[in-house]
């Protein structure tokens, strides 16, 4: 296991500052997610840090050494990318067994270890096969066994699971963060998908244009996003905001209720809400509709979980209520988020 530090870590590309200034701090053992939109930096971020690109400016450091000029082999790092990057031409073993022959490591050695990583993953039946044999699933545990047999201090992981199917995904998220517990291994993964990074992540550092907006544990960012930014980024579908004044009044759509279910709010702030069309998912309800705040009709969004009944239909006005202490404050000019203001019922909705 292994820290990894960036201090003041730069990458331009002309005019283009695809990672501008980013200082960050990994703990041994920690699995930190790279959260952003395509071209907020964090692939560029991550190959920087695996010594596939050389620095603008700033330093990499792990466990407390400069590394900005050593080659990715000397980092003792191990990646493994979106396309997995298998040999065609060479069997399962072969392809896992790989970085271990570029150290020229023995053969009863190297038969050791790859059976020990195929153990891991569960591939062992797959040794002998080659990987146009394989499913999605089976190419990624290939890719990801390779990564591990070298048993290296840091793991970087950029969109492994991109290429599998929904439901795959999920088993695949699952595994690989029992696996990284089990390993111990310091890991930075890199995705674009909130459900990876909110899933997997012990920490999250969500990115655009090539700085951090805001780094902490799933729970902070959702519940106290740092801005504007974070709050619409995270969450499906991501928090309501309405304009008051100079200030911008965010809350979730699972926090906006009907009022007949406010047994449990301790301090309901009641808002008229039309319904314009409800969406029926299964073991929820998406109501999509209009409240009316002080700079006209605001478009938001319901969340109801299946065992909520109260029935809704579209066109029709109800009685709905947010409890104040769900309620997220930012500055209309900055985006930022800001101490609580007071209002009234009054000043939010007509």
């Amino acid at each position: 296991m292994a820290t990894v530090e960036t201090r003041d870590l730069q990458k331009h590309f002309g005019d283009v500052k695809a990672v501008d200034g980013i200082n960050i701090n990994i703990q041994e053992g920690e699995f930190l997610v790279l959260l952003g939109p395509s071209g907020s930096g964090k692939s560029t971020l991550m190959r920087m840090i695996a010594g596939l690109e050389k620095p603008t400016g700033g330093s990499i450091l792990i466990d407390g050494k400069v590394v900005n000029d050593l080659p990715p082999r000397a980092r003792k790092i191990a990646m493994v990318f979106q396309s997995y990057a298998l040999y065609p031409h060479m069997t399962v073993f072969n392809n896992i067994a790989f970085p271990l022959h570029a150290e020229k490591m023995d053969r009863a050695a190297i038969q050791r270890k790859v059976e020990w990583a195929a153990g891991m993953f569960n591939i062992r039946h797959l040794l002998s096969r080659k990987p146009r044999q394989l499913s999605g699933g089976e190419r990624q545990r290939v890719a990801l066994a390779r990564a591990v047999v070298r048993e290296p201090n840091v793991f970087l992981l950029d969109e492994p699971l991109s290429n599998l199917d929904a439901k795959l995904r999920a088993t695949a998220r699952d595994e690989l963060k029992q696996f990284q517990r089990q390993l111990g291994v310091t890991t930075i993964y890199v995705t674009h998908d909130q459900v990876e990074a909110m899933g997997m992540g012990d920490r999250v550092a969500v990115m655009s244009h090539g700085r951090i907006r805001q780094l902490g544990t799933p729970q902070e960012l959702y519940r106290s996003p740092a801005d504007i930014f974070v709050a619409t980024f995270l969450g499906s579908p991501p928090m309501n905001l309405i304009p008051k004044d100079t200030a911008i009044i965010g809350f979730h759509p699972e926090h906006f209720l009907p009022v007949s279910l406010n047994h449990d709010v301790q301090d309901p702030i009641h808002m008229p809400f039309r319904i314009t069309r409800v969406e029926y998912l299964g073991s929820e309800r998406f109501l999509y509709g209009f409240v009316d705040g002080v700079e006209g009709e605001t478009k938001i969004v319901s969340v109801l979980p299946s065992l909520v009944t109260v029935p809704i239909e579209a066109g029709q006005t109800y009685d709905f209520v947010v409890d104040r202490q769900n309620l997220n404050y930012f500055d209309k000019t900055s985006e930022l988020r800001i101490e609580p203001v007071g209002f009234t019922h009054e000043t939010i909705s007509a």
